[in-house]
């Protein structure tokens, strides 16, 4: 990945397309690179939690949810943006979802899930006036993903429609903003860096395996130990992570390694040994690594993962 840049390159493509019952839809497209669809989540559902509704819409369905808060969790797990809250949580594939550690994805999973096509949207009625807005999401099998809800103008607070001719055309703000910035390109990305890139380390606390349940202090070497080192790497506690019955299990996500078994000790030599200095605490890696490979050569196999499973595609 190259150097991240503020400033997006206008696609300048957009559609229209019909409704059935009447009326049409305005598509703008948004690149899809992780650098641009990164920036945009992580403001909607980080910062502008309060405008923000996510839900899917299809013939004879909508579903609608709203953030109280902002989320508990907001990362991206190999490829999948992950929001949780307190009532809910949902997943998008914004990069290649590779798989777990022992379970690869085929790569025609892969560019099925993957996000292949975002769009701002205004629908308008029959008479060519903008009535909802919003970004939808396509997945490579040109499946419709998730909708965005943003703020209308002839909806008030507590949803219910505003009196004819008086709308609140303040609450087009948002869509302006991003259409600004993501469409246009003539605003920059509110970020110096890709704010769903910052690298953590998630420790298991999954009731399903029995020594998972310890997790706690593993969680605290490791706060203790990345606040000593000085690092900006985030400690959080997930659900399962794909290797049960050998917790505590601990994720790094800058490149994608598991640890298993890993106490309060082996953490805090996770942090000094891996994340400082560069080499894998081999006897706690997962899948194990052999005697007969070097920490030099996982290192090396790690940094090259993404672009070798990228290959089998070609």
């Amino acid at each position: 990945m190259g150097e991240f840049s503020r400033w997006v390159t206008p696609l300048n493509r957009s559609l229209t397309e019909p409704l059935p019952a009447g009326g049409q839809t305005e598509y703008e497209d948004i690149p899809c690179t992780i650098d641009i669809t990164g920036p945009l989540l992580y403001t909607l559902f980080h910062e502008r939690w309060q405008e923000t509704q996510i839900g899917h819409v299809i013939e004879g369905g909508v579903l609608e949810l709203e953030l109280n808060e902002p989320p508990k969790i907001c990362v991206l797990y190999d490829g999948y943006l992950t929001v949780v809250t307190e009532s809910w949580h949902l997943h998008l594939c914004l990069e290649e979802h590779l798989g777990g550690p022992l379970q690869k994805t085929p790569p025609e999973l892969r560019q099925q899930r993957l996000l292949h096509r975002a769009s701002l949207y205004r629908r308008l009625n029959e008479r060519g006036e903008a009535r909802s807005w919003g970004i939808q999401f396509w997945n490579g099998a040109g499946e419709k993903m998730m909708n965005i809800f943003l703020p209308n103008p002839f909806v008030g607070e507590d949803e219910d429609l505003l009196p004819e001719g008086k709308p609140r055309l303040e609450k087009l703000g948002l869509y302006q903003e991003l259409r600004e910035i993501y469409v246009q390109g003539t605003r920059p990305i509110p970020f110096e860096d890709n704010p769903l890139k910052r690298p953590y380390l998630a420790v298991c606390r999954s009731s399903r395996c029995y020594p998972s349940r310890n997790w706690e202090p593993v969680v605290e070497a490791l706060q203790t130990a990345v606040k000593e080192a000085g690092l900006d790497v985030y400690v959080m506690t997930s659900g399962c992570l794909e290797v049960c019955k050998l917790g505590p299990v601990v994720y790094y996500s800058s490149d994608r390694t598991w640890y298993t078994r890993v106490t309060p000790d082996t953490a805090r030599r996770l942090v000094q040994e891996h994340l400082v200095e560069g080499k894998p605490v081999t006897e706690n890696l997962y899948p194990p690594v052999t005697t007969s490979t070097s920490r030099e050569n996982f290192k090396n196999a790690s940094n090259s993962l993404l672009r070798r499973e990228s290959n089998e595609l070609r």
